[in-house]
């Protein structure tokens, strides 16, 4: 097999004697070049060079043209090798569908005027990320032109970006973006895959989300477009994030799935397969990309690269990232050279790397596994988060008391530090408390059990895990006591995600009360379930604003955001000095950490500072729908407390000296700063 290092200049490249086309190809026999170059097709055949790489040189490969390939081959497992069979260059930067409602790969103009604008550069205890679909971001929006509305450009509009810059967020995270396509099986049903993860082109951006003037105008209008949403975010100081696909394709299963690239080009390298040929998926969607393979690893270094560079991308979230971990036994290796490769990589010098660090396979769960530079979703905050909340908060009204103590939840809060080493610190991980993927934050506390029936799937589809609440009714409520405590419960966790250690995301339209009513796995719906709500009753407005005084709090108070773990005995700079005093203001007994009948708990917490001003702050905890009275801590240094917010809407509590007793009705958050 070829060095990943010799498999340079892959796809199109301009050189002097005009356009070259280089595909990778161990295993085929021929490969042609067919250009349409009407009346007649041109058919221009590759020679195979070192390292297994076929190329062509045609000046017809010019913008606006289309191409595809024919590649001929041995049968044999794995492998759909037919000449007849028009496939993609997978390096293609645009794709254009043919009237029979195929793809083509098209030439695109890549010229754009970055007009000097950088990218912003957001130091990673300052990122609030924000998790939003193109589409459903503003398909709804009245004050995006209609015409723009669930497009690139709708998102790059100056209202959209005028909203996102008012909530606090720093970097949108979108749903992929690269071309997809519906899986057979949801075509027969007559459904789409909304979400995207069924990745056609790792280097196409979806021609669908682009506006319509800009689909009519072909493959290079749609890149111009999407550039200029990236720019005109980066002028506005928001990072931009891609939620990349490359552990599986669009090509499904091998038995009948579609051939559009890689299958009919090498499907025996490009994929997972044992040592009898058989396929081994490790996704759960018929097909894994393998990564131990030069040609795939250097497939996706090269398209981060693409889209880091030549597109201005500040970062990507790796759909089941553990499977681009797995080496040629398909066991995961945190030291997997393609892991490494991607933060080490000059080219991607201070991108953000998030994985999502777990798939289907054996030992598929990695949380906290992966190598330094890697950031990683963090499914064990957001598990505990909901417990402590939410269905410890249920098994006391039922039994009395809730089944945990205090303990793990705070670590969560103080930045996991059980989970992720201590070089790598609390920014390693990303702290949320839901995705696209599972309830909203409103169906979290209005739900006890998925509705997914409208899937088509029986309701089997979707997690049974989801750790909700519906607070004593299920589905929608006119009771006011409900709605309220929901409501607390919202901010509850709200305040939890932006006061805890660690790099916080927030789902598009939680901060409004979106809800998908009860349907946790709404990838097939594209419609008003699962676009964003812009109605703005005041309990919604009431509740996004907050959303931005959470962001506001978390951007102003250091000490909610360090960099690094601390050692005991020793000053750690970037890291915080912390405190746990009870509801008494005394300093916690070990033994209360475990006592389910604890449920108060004061965390102070003091930056250590390297960058900014000193800072403390003091989180005060109450888990229970109880009121009790609780005693500020009076630690020496202190000499007073401003009340900064409170999930409990009455207002703040009285109280600003050490030793003061504040009054507080429960389940709630409050923050001060010290003075």
């Amino acid at each position: 097999m070829s060095d990943i290092d010799s498999l340079r200049d892959l796809g199109l490249t301009r050189g002097p004697d005009g356009p070259t086309l280089r595909v990778w190809s161990s295993s085929a026999t021929s490969i042609d070049l067919v250009v349409d170059d009407a009346p007649h097709d041109r058919v221009v055949p590759l020679t195979r060079g070192d390292g297994d790489v076929w190329s062509a040189t045609d000046g017809a490969l010019t913008p606006g043209r289309r191409y595809w390939l024919r590649a001929d081959g041995p049968p044999g497992r794995g492998n759909a090798f037919d000449p007849s069979r028009e496939l993609l260059d997978p390096y293609a930067r645009g794709l254009g569908r043919t009237g029979r409602g195929t793809w083509q790969s098209a030439v695109v103009d890549e010229s754009f005027d970055w007009g000097g604008v950088a990218k912003p550069r957001t130091p990673l205890d300052r990122v609030v990320v924000y998790e939003a679909h193109v589409r459903g971001l503003t398909r709804l929006a009245p004050f995006v032109p209609e015409e723009l509305r669930g497009s690139y450009a709708g998102l790059a509009a100056e209202s959209t970006i005028a909203y996102l810059k008012g909530l606090g967020v720093t970097a949108v995270q979108l749903l992929p973006i690269h071309q997809h396509v519906d899986e057979e099986r949801l075509v027969a049903q007559g459904i789409e895959n909304y979400w995207g993860y069924n990745t056609l082109s790792y280097f196409a951006p979806h021609t669908a989300y682009a506006s319509r003037d800009a689909q009519l105008a072909g493959a290079s209008a749609v890149l111009r477009e999407f550039k200029g949403m990236v720019r005109l975010l980066h002028e506005a100081g928001i990072e931009v994030y891609l939620d990349v696909v490359y552990n599986h394709t669009a090509e499904e299963g091998e038995a009948g799935g579609p051939v559009t690239s890689l299958r009919g080009l090498d499907g025996s390298r490009y994929y997972r397969h044992d040592a009898a040929g058989d396929p081994v998926d490790v996704t759960g969607c018929g097909n894994s990309i393998d990564t131990s393979t030069p040609a795939a690893a250097r497939l996706v270094l090269d398209s981060l690269r693409y889209w880091a560079d030549e597109v201005q991308i500040d970062g990507f979230r790796f759909d089941l990232a553990a499977t681009l971990g797995r080496g040629a036994d398909h066991v995961f290796d945190p030291e997997h050279p393609l892991l490494t490769a991607i933060v080490t990589d000059p080219a991607l010098e201070g991108v953000k790397m998030i994985a999502e660090p777990w798939d289907v396979g054996l030992g598929g769960w990695q949380t906290g596994a992966f190598p330094p530079g890697w950031i990683e979703w963090n499914d064990r905050f957001r598990n505990r988060s909901r417990e402590f909340w939410l269905t410890d908060v249920a098994a006391a009204r039922a039994d009395g008391l809730p089944p945990s103590g205090l303990g793990s939840f705070a670590s969560k809060l103080s930045g996991s530090s059980n989970i992720f080493a201590r070089e790598r610190g609390p920014v390693a991980g990303l702290n949320f408390i839901t995705a696209h993927d599972g309830f909203t934050l409103l169906d979290l506390v209005s739900y006890d059990a998925k509705h997914n029936l409208s899937n088509g799937e029986g309701n089997r589809d979707g997690t049974d895990d989801n750790r909700s609440f519906n607070h004593g009714i299920e589905g929608e409520s006119v009771n006011p006591w409900i709605s309220d405590a929901r409501r607390r419960s919202m901010r509850n966790l709200l305040a939890t995600l932006f006061v805890s250690a660690g790099v916080p995301m927030l789902t598009a339209g939680d901060e409004r009360g979106r809800t998908q009513h009860g349907n946790n796995n709404a990838y097939c719906t594209d419609s008003e379930l699962t676009w964003v709500d812009w109605s703005d009753e005041p309990w919604h407005v009431a509740l996004r604003d907050d959303v931005a005084a959470l962001t506001r709090l978390r951007a102003e108070n250091p000490a909610l955001r360090p960099i690094r773990f601390g050692v005991d005995g020793a000053c750690t700079l970037s890291a915080n000095e912390m405190a746990w005093y009870s509801a008494s203001g005394v300093e916690m007994h070990p033994d209360e950490w475990n006592d389910v009948a604890v449920r108060t708990v004061q965390h102070l917490v003091t930056s250590t500072p390297e960058h900014e001003e000193p800072n403390s702050v003091l989180v005060v905890v109450h888990g229970a729908e109880t009121t009790i009275t609780a005693t500020l801590p009076s630690p020496d240094g202190v000499a007073g407390y401003e009340a900064l917010w409170s999930s409990d809407d009455r207002g703040l509590p009285a109280g600003s000296a050490p030793g003061d007793d504040i009054v507080v009705s429960g389940p709630t958050v409050v923050v001060y700063r010290i003075v």
